[in-house]
């Protein structure tokens, strides 16, 4: 039996594993684990493993996972998500939708200061929500917009997706997160609008909020600038050369946990924040262990790179070869996680897209390109049955929500997600201009 032949027989064991509920990472290390046996034997093997986790660990760019992980926990648990879902609440909570609106806004800022989707959602949910259900929106325009806008939270720099894409392409990450702002204000953007129009089509949908006074504006906003000040300093700073990616992760979270204290964290919270971020952490580097293993037998089997021979011999547009690639990872997000798919599909896929011609672009362009427009997709399978996470934690928040209104909710905000993806894929510059302007 070839390598290849190999290759398939233990991603599709991995994948019927997945479907009877055995964890990622486990299915992971057993599918690498029982291929590199089989071509290698079992001495190589365990001569690869007692090197493989200090080899993966003791990468030093690992180190912004828990920073960023401890940044959100803190926002979370700080109290940062009300002042800012106030402050974009006090701007337009007085137009029809704009409490749903404002929603959305405060997902995109909490973004800014969190990289994850799940804490983005469930933290925006506990402090939206009941302000929804208090002005009689409709269940399913509120779990839509909370959902669809959770999923900024790994759109908008820092994510922890795209830092760990960032790893296993060897791209710079600070050039990702610059390059991920643009299409995440097109999301913010698009979300809002997709507001606008069901309450325009429905005007029950969202009733227009009070009109705040120019001196509440200015409190809201005095509330929220140190997060702002954050955000720029640790971005503009990784980008600038001032400090590398796992410096400016530091500083960051350094200043969310002064302002977090500001605001009201006492030790419970800090407690809770640190074993929060330790817990998703241990998951995560789990997971890596799990996909480095795989990986490692993947390379043995030669499988992506006949994968990529294979595709570029087809003589299939290269477009067409691209869509197909979405496809497959709004398929694969309506089953797995958003960082279980990268870590999965990258080292297949990457090799194959750079093989190919897109507009022309040069290979440090592609890779940052194709790194947004798959952190893009993958991010729509946080919102897309039958798993749709985001959605799942939206349900459960509210009892007068269920799960299928929440998902007929979500409807109107995929369509912004596609819109958003085919501009991307026609328009690289969307996402290159900032980096290409900042270089």
């Amino acid at each position: 039996m070839s390598g290849v032949e190999t290759g398939l027989i233990a991603l599709a064991a991995m994948l019927v594993m997945l479907a009877v509920r055995v964890p990622i990472a486990v299915a992971m290390l057993l599918a690498g684990m029982g291929g590199y046996t089989v071509l290698a034997g079992w001495d190589p093997l365990i001569n690869h493993l007692k090197s493989a986790a200090y080899g993966r660990y003791s990468n030093y760019d690992l180190s912004v996972v828990p920073m960023f992980l401890l940044m959100g926990n803190l926002a979370s648990r700080g109290g940062l998500s009300a002042a800012l879902f106030a402050a974009t609440r006090a701007f337009i909570g007085h137009l029809r939708g704009g409490i749903a609106m404002a929603a959305v806004g405060a997902c995109a800022a909490f973004g800014a200061i969190c990289g994850s989707s799940l804490a983005t959602a469930a933290t925006m949910g506990q402090v939206a929500l009941p302000e929804l259900r208090k002005a009689n929106y409709d269940p399913g325009l509120s779990a839509g917009a909370l959902a669809a806008g959770g999923t900024l939270g790994i759109l908008i720099p820092p994510s922890i997706v795209l830092a760990i894409y960032a790893i296993l392409t060897e791209q710079n990450i600070a050039k990702l997160f610059t390059a991920a702002f643009v299409p995440g204000l097109l999301a913010t953007a698009g979300y809002m609008a997709v507001i606008a129009v069901v309450v325009r089509l429905k005007p029950d949908a969202g009733p227009a909020g009070p009109r705040s006074t120019w001196n509440e504006r200015l409190h809201a906003l005095w509330d929220v600038w140190p997060i702002v000040v954050i955000f720029v300093v640790m971005l503009g700073g990784m980008y600038g050369g001032v400090f590398s990616a796992t410096e400016g992760a530091a500083i960051g979270t350094g200043a969310t946990l002064i302002l977090a204290v500001v605001k009201g964290l006492r030790w419970a919270g800090l407690r809770d924040s640190l074993l929060g971020a330790a817990r998703a952490t241990g998951m995560i580097f789990l997971i890596l262990l799990g996909a480095d293993i795989l990986n490692a037998f993947l390379a043995l089997s030669q499988l992506p790179g006949e994968l990529a021979t294979w595709v570029q011999g087809t003589g299939w547009p290269p477009l067409v070869i691209l869509t197909a690639v979405i496809v497959l990872y709004v398929v694969l997000g309506c089953f797995m996680d958003s960082l279980s798919m990268i870590l999965l599909t990258v080292p297949i896929f990457f090799p194959m897209i750079m093989g190919l011609d897109f507009w022309g672009l040069e290979a440090a362009d592609k890779a940052i390109w194709f790194g947004i427009l798959a952190l893009m997709v993958v991010e729509i399978g946080l919102i897309t049955p039958p798993v749709g996470m985001n959605v799942y934690i939206i349900s459960a928040m509210s009892r007068d929500i269920s799960m299928g209104t929440a998902f007929r909710g979500v409807v109107p905000f995929l369509v912004s997600d596609v819109v958003r993806v085919l501009l991307l894929v026609l328009f690289p510059s969307l996402s290159l201009w900032l980096v290409h302007l900042m270089g």
